[in-house]
């Protein structure tokens, strides 16, 4: 390399390095505060994530200490006291909590009054909200028109449904109730054959088929 190319490549280095050193001195506190940005936005994030992990704990603690109450009456005003929870999944669960430990002291009406406020809470998981309109149905045998259970639970008895065959059942007996044996057996019966039946469930079905004068399939 003669001396010439080597003296132009010298200042042609120079000159890429003041280039480089100007652009730092104009957009360096740009580069720099967007590096703050994006380390302290992880670090919120990573914050963030760690407190709602503790408040699930907390939470999670709350309410297995006010579930392993042993009086019935006392466990219900634990579970009462909770809280609503900061998510409506969470809030969902500890309703159905409150309303599972209130039938258990005997509360009837309350409990019912609270699984029927979740079932209509259209902020609650469609999966709770049935959940609850079961409960309520199941729970009100004995103080709810058998007309105005069917209504509810007509809408969980559509195919693809979690509880759809628990549904009907739960109509069946409705029928019971209003004197329609035929129609309570017929609805049985198809429980009886559907794939998804559960072993406990088609146990209680064919017991009541047979109790109501029915017979079973022996295939």
């Amino acid at each position: 390399m003669s001396e010439s190319d080597s003296f132009i490549n010298e200042v042609s280095e120079e000159v890429r390095r003041d280039r480089l050193y100007a652009f730092f001195r104009k957009w360096g506190w740009v580069i720099g505060l967007a590096i703050i940005i994006i380390v302290g936005g992880a670090a919120f994030v990573e914050w963030r994530k760690a407190q709602a992990e503790a408040a699930a704990e907390a939470a999670g603690d709350a309410i297995l200490n006010a579930l392993t109450v042993e009086d019935p009456t006392a466990r219900a005003d634990a579970v009462a006291t909770l809280g609503t929870g900061d998510t409506t999944g969470r809030r969902a669960l500890q309703a159905l909590f409150a309303a599972s430990a209130a039938q258990e002291a005997g509360l009837t009406s309350e409990a019912l009054a609270q699984l029927d406020a979740l079932a209509g809470d259209d902020d609650a998981p469609p999966l709770y909200r049935d959940l609850a309109t079961l409960k309520w149905a199941m729970l009100g045998a004995d103080e709810v028109d058998a007309q105005m259970r069917m209504d509810r639970l007509s809408g969980l008895t559509l195919a693809g449904g979690p509880y759809r065959l628990l549904a009907q059942e739960q109509i069946a007996l409705a029928r019971l109730e209003m004197g329609e044996v035929e129609t309570a057996q017929s609805l049985l019966t198809e429980i009886l054959g559907d794939q998804e039946v559960s072993p406990e469930q088609r146990q209680r079905v064919e017991a009541l088929i047979v109790a109501l004068g029915g017979t079973l399939d022996a295939g």
